[in-house]
């Protein structure tokens, strides 16, 4: 067993408010993704609220359009079978119904040791650091990624992230 779980966050613009008919599309899939997820062999945790509901946090409070995802997996391979193989691929062909086209980074990977559960806050600023350093061992993406790194995961001062508020 790895010492290691695959943490990712993606962010998004959304068109409408959640309860708005543009938004029904997507509003009405969430609970069938968020199944998906939860029985994948790979899933380990998800962000949501006690009903469920990964829709009611807002990561940017200046922008309360910013709807985000993060969870936890076992491994790259787990997370890139359920984005990509998945029925949630038809989804993602289908975004741009229900969000704005983002113009910076919207998507993060990182390594946690097995059991943390990152906050928002700790997912946020793992886009700023790819955004601002492109992809290194605290983020990355798909395309590069990066084994986990013992050295490099002891050096991270893990109490200076807010803990998650539904972990």
């Amino acid at each position: 067993m790895s010492n290691y779980q695959l943490a990712q966050v993606n962010i998004g613009r959304v068109k409408a408010p959640i309860d708005d008919p543009l938004m029904a599309g997507f509003v009405s899939r969430l609970d069938e993704l968020n199944a998906l997820a939860d029985r994948n062999p790979g899933f380990v945790w998800r962000l949501q609220t006690p009903v469920g509901n990964a829709t009611y946090f807002r990561p940017y409070p200046e922008d309360d359009r910013i709807l985000i995802n993060m969870s936890v997996w076992k491994s790259i391979a787990a997370l890139r079978n359920y984005v990509y193989k998945t029925s949630h691929a038809e989804l993602l062909r289908q975004r741009e119904a229900w969000f704005e086209k983002f113009s910076g980074v919207y998507m993060a990977l990182w390594w946690v040791p097995a059991g943390h559960r990152p906050g928002m806050d700790e997912a946020t600023k793992r886009i700023a650091h790819l955004a601002q350093h492109g992809p290194t061992q605290f983020a990355f993406t798909f395309k590069t990624s990066f084994d986990p790194d013992d050295e490099f995961q002891k050096g991270i001062d893990w109490s200076g992230f807010v803990p998650c508020p539904a972990a």
